[in-house]
């Protein structure tokens, strides 16, 4: 193996044609990293000084000769997190920076880029916080076609961050192919007026893994869709979303924080095939939107993707927390023609703190709205502290709706429609033919439900639990909710799974096993 240097004067030992041999380049501060960039060939590293910055909009070009990928990255391992761990800001200053020299991007893909590795590098805010830092694949009419988009491309431990100040739109722009995102540590990615989105993604095929990321942002801290694809029938596709945390920092609520526009911490909006598991999400509140934390809600955002739907979707093992409504789902746009967001399933998470006292908002566990199909909803913990009720559901009958193996309090109005009863009445008019069974709804009156479900005072739902107020969510030995459920299982969560899935990622979540046993740090 030869190695080069980049420095200052530009020196850089001589690539054979055709040599097989992966090359090490070294980029000094000062140095050249775009001639590193086009240098490069597939299987080759390129580092950077530690501690150096690099000012410029780089891209990382098309390759070809073979599919090993080209790795850039700061040099050395001393003060990093090893693979498989996640990013921290502590390390920021052993860290190469890359930073934009203006508003477009500092990392960009030529059309058709593959094999590129990214890792253990910062990547700082761009002037003013505008656009997108890293963008990969393009957004717009320029990429409109699969023949086009860069693929096979990874972000490993980066941290990214806007300014503390003036925040940033957006830190990655996934319009790529097949991408991983691992170990990373984004924050501060916020706006005034205008959305902000950690991860957002609307004009590529997928697949997608974001695993194990930090990811902070005042709008959507994760979004797909959001804006029409440019290439046709495109829909973002086969994409996992596991044991990261979304979250957004309560300073951002403070009555005199700048009004960073804030929606929610996780939107779906033209996306098929979605698994999204062991995840921490904390913290949204009402402001730009109503508050709910968890949106599946189909949108042909600018009226040119009539193709564009939400379907195929499994949210589990996850824990949301402190927010002021949890989920909501769309059956179709009531803007522009969308096809019918169906196949939603939702069980064994933890929504702990849904309080709309505390975050605006009605405090709804669920909003059905304009038609979904096929949405099941299955052994989940669900803990309000101040509630409009469970289910609400408007414009439109929701057809093939289970609820079921779920414990939560009642609230004012559980189960309501728009202009009907709580209840059967509402039942009857929105959810023809759905099951509801073998629910704990506390403090509701049994004789306005089906049969088969539960519903205990205030008082009795808090003592089913070992410590509902340290939120220790463990049933007590004797509860009669053990092996209640349709299927033979405990009601709620799974909560060895949601639990065990926290203390894995480090999350900062509250205890739901006695505190001997701790989770997070």
């Amino acid at each position: 193996m030869r190695l080069g240097t980049i420095g200052p004067t530009v020196v850089l030992a001589a690539l054979a044609i055709g040599d097989p041999v992966a090359q090490t380049v070294t980029v000094s501060a000062g140095g050249d990293l775009q001639d590193a960039l086009n240098r490069a060939r597939p299987g080759d590293t390129i580092l950077l000084q530690r501690g150096a910055t690099f000012v410029g909009n780089y891209t990382l070009p098309a390759k070809e000769g073979g599919d090993r990928p080209i790795t850039l990255r700061t040099a050395g391992d001393d003060g990093f997190p090893p693979e498989g761990e996640r990013m921290s800001p502590l390390a920021g200053d052993a860290l190469a920076k890359v930073r934009s020299a203006n508003g477009a991007s500092a990392l960009v893909t030529a059309p058709g880029a593959r094999n590129w590795r990214i890792a253990l590098v910062e990547f700082l805010a761009n002037r003013d916080g505008a656009g997108d830092i890293i963008a990969l694949g393009d957004g717009g009419t320029a990429q409109n076609s699969l023949t086009t988009v860069p693929s096979n491309l990874t972000l490993d431990r980066l941290y990214v961050h806007g300014d503390p100040d003036r925040g940033q739109k957006r830190a990655v722009a996934l319009n790529s192919g097949q991408t991983t995102i691992v170990g990373c540590y984004i924050s501060d990615i916020k706006a005034i007026g205008q959305d902000s989105q950690a991860i957002a993604g609307w004009n590529g095929p997928g697949p997608y893994t974001i695993e194990n990321n930090y990811l902070e942002a005042a709008s959507e801290n994760i979004m797909f869709g959001g804006a029409d694809p440019s290439i046709l029938e495109l829909t973002p596709s086969r994409i996992v979303v596991r044991n990261n945390v979304l979250s957004k920092p309560l300073a951002w609520k403070d009555p005199g924080a700048p009004p960073w526009q804030v929606k929610n911490l996780f939107e779906l909006k033209n996306a098929r095939g979605v698994l999204v598991e062991r995840n921490v999400m904390e913290r949204t509140w009402q402001q730009a939107q109503s508050g709910y934390a968890v949106l599946f809600t189909v949108r042909n955002q600018d009226g040119a993707c009539p193709w564009c739907q939400v379907e195929d979707v499994e949210f589990r093992f996850n824990v949301v927390r402190d927010v002021a409504a949890a989920v909501q789902v769309l059956g179709t746009d009531p803007n522009f023609p969308s096809r019918q967001t169906n196949n939603i399933r939702i069980h064994d998470n933890v929504f702990d703190g849904i309080d709309r006292d505390a975050w605006g908002g009605d405090g709804y566990f669920a909003l059905l709205s304009d038609a979904p199909r096929d949405v099941a909803i299955d052994h989940n913990t669900i803990i309000q502290r101040a509630s409009g009720g469970v289910v609400k559901i408007a414009h439109g009958v929701a057809t093939d709706f289970r609820f079921t193996n779920n414990i939560a309090a009642h609230g004012d109005y559980g189960i309501i429609g728009t202009d009907h009863g709580v209840g059967n009445d509402s039942i009857s008019a929105y959810l023809p033919g759905a099951r509801i069974a073998n629910n704990v709804l506390a403090g509701g009156n049994r004789s306005a439900y089906p049969g088969g479900n539960l519903f205990p005072s205030m008082d009795e739902f808090r003592k089913q639990f070992v410590g509902f107020g340290s939120h220790d969510y463990r049933l007590v030995p004797r509860s009669a909710w053990l092996g209640a459920g349709t299927d033979g299982r405990d009601l709620g969560a799974d909560l060895a799974l949601v639990v065990d899935a926290a203390r894995a990622r480090g999350a900062p979540v509250r205890a739901t096993r006695p505190p001997a046993r701790g989770i997070g740090d």
